[in-house]
């Protein structure tokens, strides 16, 4: 067997090994694009699938970039039918993270993916977290509260709203100036930073 040979064995047999990641997101894809980005040289992490609940979400764009499939979902069929776990099973994904997703997990999926979907939520948790803190909504509380630091929670997701157990937490200060604005820069910031260093303390260790 020439080296040829070999080094195109040990690259099928990498590409067996890696872990599937599915990216779920609703939006712009800032963080999904980050993800990608990061573990785009690896042979041993595959971003195999960006699922969207929005037809027009700049995610998809993202994906098209960087020619990932996509899964466009519905919620009845997410949460009254198979939780589209046969599509996800077909691209054997093995870990779901969440980037700027805003429906809810259903019970088949946290069950089905014990320990392996994480999610990223723009405070520290367990404050400002549950059901509509999102986004603008979160940093307008945390402003309006006079917090003076906010940041991210990286966690694990069960079938409660930014529930899970937590993984990771970054801060930031919040100054006299800081409007809502100004602190959802300072967050994105941090999860543009650790979000996808963090995935991949989490992910399994391939030798």
């Amino acid at each position: 067997m020439g080296n040829g040979q070999l080094a195109t064995n040990n690259k099928q047999q990498a590409i067996g090994n890696q872990t599937k990641i599915a990216i779920f997101a609703s939006g712009a894809g800032t963080n999904a694009k980050k993800i990608i980005e990061f573990f785009k040289p690896s042979l041993d992490v595959n971003i195999a699938l960006i699922v969207c609940n929005k037809a027009n979400a700049g995610v998809l764009q993202i994906a098209a970039q960087h020619n990932i499939p996509f899964l466009l979902i519905e919620k009845e069929p997410l949460f009254n039918g198979d939780g589209y776990l046969p599509q996800l099973k077909h691209h054997k994904i093995d870990y779901i993270i969440l980037a700027g997703f805003l429906w809810k997990m259903p019970t088949l999926l946290t069950s089905s993916y014990p320990k392996k979907i994480i999610n990223i939520h723009p405070a520290l948790l367990p404050n400002y977290g549950g059901k509509g803190m999102y986004g603008h909504y979160v940093h307008e509380a945390v402003i309006a509260a006079k917090e003076t630091q906010s940041g991210i929670t990286i966690h694990f997701v069960d079938e409660i709203y930014d529930h899970g157990e937590i993984i990771f937490q970054a801060t930031c200060v919040i100054t006299n100036d800081d409007t809502a604005q100004t602190l959802a820069a300072k967050v994105t910031a941090l999860e543009h930073l650790h979000y996808p260093q963090v995935i991949a303390s989490v992910l399994p260790k391939h030798s």
